[in-house]
């Protein structure tokens, strides 16, 4: 087995991943790959928003044809049928731009625009199709709606947009309230008597100005709710990114652990655990990759462990770090494992004849053809993060780590494509493991290194 470290990797650089641009607002200052992930939630939000108001046009139309009419049937001018149809129009094409492709902000801004001109203007429109003055608009409960508006563009998480729906709908009311007393000069209808004003179209100002603050806090409340939610997007999507990078370098499980430790990793912080260590590797890797180019080498490499490693996982395993044509992998040492012994040896059977496929399928292909080799065994570990500061790795140390190398190397001696001890076999069994046959103990072994004989048995002859 060759030993160059393939793997030596800070986790500190990537733990503090997680924070990156965290505390940015927008995607553009983010790393592309998030900013893209932002985006795209961004668009789903758009599509989401204008499904919402295409329900709330349908829901306005639906009512307004069923709700029994109280103006008379000599009123010139009914523009809800009008303004319901335009905003149909526009929203349907607002959502079909929506889901063929990222709406500009130029749009965004178009679609808070005609939202709320359409709502003021449907408001503005009521003195007329009733006959009356036009402070008699102004007592319209259809002004709530614009709540329901400038709330539909927090589903973006942009806090601006929010902004600039309640400042639209702000300045609207401000003007139509202009329009009120200037349309009737001597402002016969301004008043100071609330019973006045709510029984009569009289106007109280204080009343009119108490709706664009509400509109204006309302507004301002909501923008600060979706800037503190928007950090938090950011930092989600962030970690989510981080941890799916760490994932490609860890096991899942080890990846987990790192992001979602409450306190930075450090070295020396390490847990006993029973395990079963597994180590396979290809024989004859070291001579091959002489005769190879580099990026041969490492074609080999890619293709060998694109092989082995979802064998790995598949059997509860984790890949605890590749030493050039090796694998170092551990069961039930990341995550406590009551099978950890008889998940070893079935990946270690399942390796074994996955290396004896790949060789026949080199062989058919002109190739040389490559054998791998797997080693087992079991005990107690150490697993943890050991290092410095500016470089940790999550790893396990022990005496079954040991032997497990060692193992590896006295395979060639047996002529065995895999060996265990005759320990792990019998507690592989005791687990629930199946010998696909029956396999003789070789006693007192001396394998170099080890300073008593052992009992091993051969998962599978050269």
């Amino acid at each position: 087995m060759a030993r160059q470290p393939t793997r030596a990797l800070s986790l500190v650089r990537l733990r503090n991943l997680l924070p990156v641009a965290a505390d940015g607002l927008r995607a553009a200052d983010l790393p592309q790959r998030i900013g893209d992930a932002i985006r795209k939630q961004q668009d789903d939000s758009e599509r989401l928003i204008g499904w919402i108001q295409l329900l709330v046009v349908i829901t306005f139309g639906t009512l307004y044809a069923l709700t029994p009419k109280t103006f008379t049937s000599a009123a010139k001018f009914a523009p809800v049928p009008y303004a319901l149809a335009a905003y149909f129009g526009f929203t349907l094409l607002r959502l079909v731009l929506a889901y063929r492709g990222r709406l500009a902000d130029w749009l965004l801004s178009l679609s808070v625009v005609v939202d709320m001109t359409l709502l003021l203007g449907l408001i503005w429109s009521f003195h007329l199709q009733y006959n009356q003055p036009p402070s008699f608009y102004l007592k319209a409960p259809t002004l709530l709606y614009v709540f329901i508006f400038i709330a539909l563009r927090a589903l973006r998480f942009e806090a601006r947009f929010v902004i600039m729906s309640g400042l639209v709908a702000a300045v609207g009311w401000g003007c139509m309230i202009a329009y009120v007393v200037v349309a009737e000069p001597g402002n016969p209808m301004i008043t100071r008597n609330y019973v006045t004003y709510l029984t009569s179209n009289s106007i109280l100002l204080g009343a009119e100005f108490d709706k664009i603050i509400s509109i204006v806090v309302v507004t301002l409340i909501l923008a600060l709710a979706i800037y503190r939610a928007r950090r938090l997007l950011v930092r989600a999507v962030a970690a989510g990114a981080a941890q799916r990078d760490l994932a490609r370098f860890f096991a899942p499980e080890i990846a987990a652990r790192i992001t979602a430790a409450e306190q930075q990793v450090k070295a020396g912080e390490g847990e006993l655990r029973d395990a079963a260590i597994l180590t396979t590797d290809i024989r004859g890797f070291t001579r091959l990759a002489q005769r190879l180019a580099p990026n041969e080498v490492i074609a080999l490499l890619t293709e060998y462990q694109a092989r082995i490693c979802p064998i790995i996982y598949r059997h509860g395993g984790s890949v605890d770090k590749f030493l050039g044509d090796g694998i170092l992998a551990t069961f039930g040492a990341a995550i406590p494992s009551e099978t950890y012994a008889a998940d070893a040896l079935a990946t270690a059977d399942a390796v074994i004849a996955e290396g004896m496929a790949w060789a026949e399928e080199r062989r058919a292909a002109g190739h040389e053809p490559l054998a791998i080799a797997a080693s087992a065994t079991t005990g107690r570990v150490v697993f943890g993060a050991v290092g410095d500061e500016a470089r940790l790795e999550y790893t396990v140390i022990g005496d079954a780590v040991n032997l497990a190398a060692k193992l590896d190397k006295h395979s060639k001696v047996e002529h065995a494509r895999g060996l265990t001890t005759a320990e792990t076999h019998a507690l592989a069994v005791a687990q629930g493991y199946r010998p696909p046959a029956a396999r003789p103990v070789r006693a007192a072994r001396h394998v170099e290194g080890v300073a008593t004989p052992v009992d091993i048995v051969v998962l599978a002859e050269s």
